[in-house]
C-alpha cells in the first residue's frame, strides 16, 4: 500500500487562500495537509534604532489577516496552526510529530527571511523536501528579460523591457477543497495584549480605516474598481492626502500578501475591457512595477539596501541627533507639511505616498539625519511595511539608491501644490497655529 503524502504549508508574507502556488502545489501533491503560521517574536522587539519592528498597528492588521486566513483555509478543511515563536523552533516538531514530507513555502531573500529558514532546515530530517515558490511578483523571476546581476538601476529601463517582453501570469485557484480535517487545531490566534499592546481604537481622522485580511483586501478591490469605479480616475487623485479613496490602499494587503498582484493585475485588465482603459488603469499597473522593481533591486544588492552608503556606497556626513529625530517623529519641526504627515503617521499607521516622500527629503536632505533611522521608524509604524519597497525608497530619497539626480523636494512648494488650503495641516495640527 503506498504511504500517505503529507505537506505542511508554512505562510508568512502570503496570507491568501487565492492565487497562492505554494498552497496550490500543496493540494495537489499531497493527501493530506496542515498549515502554520508563526507570530515571530523577533518581530516584535526592539532594533538597534530603538523602534519595536512591528507598532500596534500592524500588529492589529497581521492579527486580522491572519484570522481570516484561518477562517478561509478551513473552509478547504486545512488547519492552521498559529503559534506566537520562532518558526525554527515549532515547525520542526510538527514535521517530527506529524511525518511530515514536504514543506511548501514562498521563496524569499533577505538575510533574516534566509537565516531563519537555514535554522529551521537545521532541525528538520533531510528527508524532508523544501519547496519554495516565488509568488509575491507581477514579473516572475524566471520570465523577466535580464539575469538577476544585470537588473537596470533605473527603474524606466526595468519597466520597458518587462513590458515589453514578459507575459503576466495567470492566478492559481484552488480547485478541490480535502474531504476531511486532518489535524485537531488546539492553537490560538494572539491578541494584540499577548504581543505587548493595549488595545485600541483607530482614530476618525485615517485615511486608511480598513481591517486586514484576504476577504477586506478583495472587497476593497470591489469597491474602488466596479462599485464606485475610482480607478478611472487614479491617476489625478492618487497624490491626495485626506479620505479613504484619493488612491487605491491596496499597500498593506499586498504587503502581506492578503492579495496578489497579480490579482489585482487581471482585475485592471478586466475593467479596462469592460468599463475603459484610460491613463488611470495603466498607471496602477505601473505602480505595480515600481513594486517588482524594489523587489528585484533588494535581490540584486542583497543587504546593501540595509547599509549607511546604500546601493552606491557613497559617503555623506550623516548625523544622529536625537533632538531632531524626536521633533521629526513628534511633528515639530520647521516645516508644518511635515509635521501633519508625521503626526498623521503617529496616530495611524498610514501616511500617504506624497507624504511619505516629502518627509523622507526632510529627514535625509534638510536634517541630513542617518536616513536608516527613518527607515527603521516607518519599519514600526506603517500597516503596510514591506521591507524592499520602505528601503527602496529610503535609498532612492537619500541619494544613495536608484534615483541618478539626487533631487532634494522644495517642501513648501509641495505643501502649496497639494494642500494649497492646507486642509491636511489643519486636520492633523489642530493644536497648532499657522
Amino acid at each position: 500500500m503506498q504511504k500517505k503524502q503529507k505537506g505542511l504549508v508554512w505562510f508568512r508574507n502570503d496570507l491568501r487562500v487565492n492565487d497562492n502556488e505554494s498552497l496550490n502545489n500543496a493540494m495537489q501533491e499531497n493527501d493530506a495537509i496542515v498549515a502554520v503560521y508563526c507570530f515571530d517574536p523577533r518581530h516584535f522587539e526592539k532594533t538597534r534604532f530603538g523602534f519595536k519592528k512591528t507598532e500596534k498597528f500592524r500588529a492589529k492588521f497581521l492579527i486580522e489577516s491572519v484570522t481570516e486566513l484561518k477562517q478561509n483555509l478551513d473552509k478547504l478543511n486545512i488547519s492552521l496552526l498559529v503559534y506566537y515563536q520562532k518558526p525554527e523552533d515549532c515547525i520542526p516538531e510538527i514535521i517530527c510529530q506529524n511525518e511530515i514530507n514536504s514543506i511548501y513555502f514562498q521563496k524569499e531573500w533577505t538575510s533574516e527571511e534566509i537565516e531563519v529558514l537555514e535554522n529551521l532546515k537545521s532541525k528538520v530530517q533531510n528527508s524532508v523536501v523544501f519547496k519554495a515558490t516565488y509568488n509575491q511578483f507581477l514579473f516572475h523571476p524566471e520570465d523577466i528579460p535580464f539575469a538577476v546581476n544585470s537588473i537596470p538601476s533605473v527603474f524606466t529601463l526595468f519597466r520597458q523591457q518587462c513590458e515589453k517582453s514578459v507575459k503576466i501570469r495567470t492566478i492559481c485557484t484552488v480547485k478541490q477543497v480535502l474531504k476531511e480535517i486532518w489535524i485537531t487545531n488546539n492553537t490560538t490566534i494572539p491578541n494584540l495584549k499577548t504581543l505587548g499592546f493595549t488595545d485600541f481604537e483607530m482614530d476618525s481622522r485615517t485615511a486608511f480605516p480598513f481591517k486586514g485580511g484576504e476577504n477586506e483586501a478583495l472587497k476593497r478591490l470591489r469597491n474602488y474598481f466596479w462599485e464606485t469605479k475610482k480607478l478611472s480616475v487614479y491617476k489625478l487623485t492618487r497624490n491626495g492626502l485626506i479620505g479613504t479613496d484619493f488612491s487605491s490602499k491596496f499597500s498593506p494587503w499586498l504587503a502581506n500578501g492578503s492579495i496578489s498582484a497579480k490579482t489585482i493585475y487581471w482585475e485592471i485588465i478586466k475593467y479596462e475591457k469592460n468599463i475603459e482603459k484610460n491613463d488611470s488603469t495603466y498607471w496602477l499597473i505601473f505602480e505595480l512595477i515600481w513594486r517588482d522593481f524594489f523587489k528585484y533591486i533588494s535581490m540584486k544588492h542583497g543587504d546593501s539596501i540595509f547599509k549607511i552608503g546604500g546601493i552606491l556606497n557613497k559617503n555623506y556626513d550623516w548625523k544622529n541627533n536625537i533632538s531632531d529625530v524626536k521633533n521629526w517623529i513628534n511633528g515639530n519641526t520647521s516645516e508644518p507639511f511635515v509635521n501633519a504627515n508625521m503626526i498623521e503617521l503617529q496616530q495611524t499607521g498610514w501616511m500617504s505616498n506624497r507624504g511619505r516622500q516629502n518627509v523622507a527629503s526632510f529627514l535625509a536632505k534638510e536634517l541630513v539625519l542617518d536616513w536608516r533611522i527613518g527607515a527603521a521608524y516607518f519599519e514600526a509604524m506603517l500597516i503596510d511595511y514591506d521591507v524592499h519597497s520602505n528601503y527602496g525608497n529610503w535609498i532612492y530619497i537619500s541619494g544613495v539608491g536608484n534615483d541618478p539626480r539626487n533631487r532634494k523636494f522644495n517642501i513648501r512648494l509641495q505643501a502649496e501644490n497639494y494642500d494649497g488650503q492646507s486642509k491636511f495641516q489643519k486636520l492633523w495640527l489642530q493644536h497648532q497655529l499657522f
